[in-house]
């Protein structure tokens, strides 16, 4: 988008039409390829996020269970208080340990967005490098085929001059007995009178 387009002028002043057209029909091309790549990732991170959040939900959900247990139990046994402090404190650890292992796994999955994207563009640059040299594989079999098609066509002009050249050094030299008939228009096995 950033560089200048220009558009050839008709003959009744403006623009071609199908020069803006076609201009305009190639940037919504590529306007909704961005934008459906971009669907895309924004589709892709909203369902981990999606799941993240689920996780997350069922985790607080029985971190609270845990709490009103706590509470339970603290009015009626003091005992039972402590085991029930103990169990808090290790789902809060164990909370804590699972976020924190899916902060790690969300960071581990954008590096892996980042490493495909690289490695989607080291393979496009792969494609256009075989595709440029198919090309020159192909322009040098079409060039030697015309080549071929070229030497072909003069062998065969030499050959049907030299064809014509000894028919003619044959009609030239006759048949040694004085005829007006060229020497193969003889039949040899008869003897003509």
């Amino acid at each position: 988008m950033a560089r200048e387009k220009r558009f050839r002028t008709s003959f009744m002043g403006g623009f071609k039409k199908s020069d803006v057209n076609a201009y305009i029909e190639r940037i919504l091309k590529e306007f909704d390829e961005k934008l459906k790549s971009k669907d895309d990732e924004i589709s892709v991170l909203r369902n981990q996020n999606k799941n993240l959040k689920f996780r997350y939900d069922e985790l607080l959900k029985k971190s609270d269970e845990i709490n009103e247990t706590r509470a339970k139990i603290g009015d009626v046994l003091i005992q039972a208080q402590e085991k029930a402090e103990k169990m808090l404190e290790e789902a809060q650890l164990e909370a804590i340990e699972e976020r924190k292992r899916l902060e790690e796994t969300l960071e581990q999955e954008r590096e892996k967005l980042v490493d495909i994207r690289t490695d989607i563009k080291n393979l496009k640059v792969e494609i256009v490098n075989l595709l440029n040299k198919y090309d020159e594989q192909l322009s040098e079999l079409v060039k030697e085929e015309n080549e071929a098609e070229a030497d072909e066509a003069t062998g065969a002009a030499e050959a049907e001059v030299s064809e014509e050249a000894a028919a003619v050094a044959e009609q030239e030299s006759g048949s040694g007995e004085g005829s007006d008939y060229p020497k193969s228009a003889y039949d040899m096995g008869y003897t003509r009178y």
